[in-house]
């Protein structure tokens, strides 16, 4: 079941998160990536991950009319999927760019190009010659935006996906026993994680005015989720232990309880949700007129 929350078009003319848990004590952040791409479970994430939302994307690239000749870069591309549906999409006329500070899960011989790049300390690349700048779930896409935006040509799209963890921040919808109250209260420790390691756990509903802020003018916005089903399930699984050593060490949950949660999972008795991904939108046609 698929709930969807569709927010307001925004126009202004002149734009892979959490509370603390209870008792925590504060600390400077740790800003290592919680879900660095080089753990073993990161291949298993991606896959559900693009299970989960590649349709969402793959949606918004329709709308823009992605089309064939066009040039791409999917930024902070993390797995082969969007990437490979871009290059489908554009045909041999165009061109995807995928780039990654860690591209060992991209296939060179995709169809795309393969680039290690970090948008956010590298030099730009080819400013002002894409036609469609996409990036979904990236950390530190606040400072990259600017290069993004750079990046276009005029009239080209940028498409900018990110989660609001606190905007709905439960594992499971309906608390009705003890498995959906434990599910909760990991999920809550795996925000603190986050927390910790400096996430903004706000950021997908900044994103219309983070991209005015960037010099777009009519940025369009819009936000879903999934609730239950295999996909919910495996990424929960695969992100839970990925973490599991760094929630045992901070004393955030024990492994009693992770290994009762993983079961619970496991059994198919709990109706597992994520973060709402928001996808923010524009041209840079708008800017070229303001």
């Amino acid at each position: 079941m698929w709930i969807a929350a569709g927010l307001s078009r925004l126009v202004h003319h002149s734009r892979a998160h959490w509370f603390l848990a209870p008792g925590a004590p504060a600390s400077s952040p740790d800003h290592r990536y919680l879900l660095d791409n080089a753990r073993v479970e990161a291949g298993e994430r991606f896959t559900w991950l693009a299970e989960l939302f590649d349709g969402v994307t793959r949606g918004h690239f329709d709308r823009l009319g992605v089309m064939a000749g066009w040039r791409c870069w999917e930024v902070g591309a993390g797995g082969p999927s969007i990437p490979e549906a871009l290059a489908t999409a554009v045909g041999p006329t165009g061109h995807v760019l995928a780039t990654d500070i860690n591209p060992a899960w991209l296939d060179p011989r995709g169809g795309y190009e393969v680039l290690r790049h970090d948008v956010v300390g590298d030099p730009p690349l080819q400013p002002g010659t894409f036609d469609l700048v996409h990036a979904r779930l990236v950390p530190d896409r606040a400072r990259a935006l600017a290069t993004m935006v750079a990046a276009l040509r005029p009239g080209g799209w940028l498409l900018v996906e990110d989660a609001d963890t606190e905007l709905q921040p439960l594992a499971c919808l309906d608390e009705v026993g003890p498995a959906q109250r434990r599910a909760n209260r990991l999920r809550r420790a795996v925000r603190e994680l986050m927390t910790r390691r400096g996430a903004d756990l706000r950021y997908g509903r900044t994103l219309p005015r983070a991209l005015r802020a960037a010099g777009l003018i009519d940025v369009t916005a819009a936000g879903c989720f999934p609730v239950g089903g295999v996909a919910c399930d495996r990424l929960e699984t695969a992100t839970v232990r990925m973490v599991r050593a760094e929630l045992l060490a901070a004393g955030l949950a024990s492994d009693v309880e992770i290994d009762a949660h993983l079961a619970a999972v496991d059994a198919g008795e709990l109706d597992l949700t994520l973060a709402p991904l928001i996808s923010a939108w524009d041209a840079a046609q708008a800017k070229q007129s303001a």
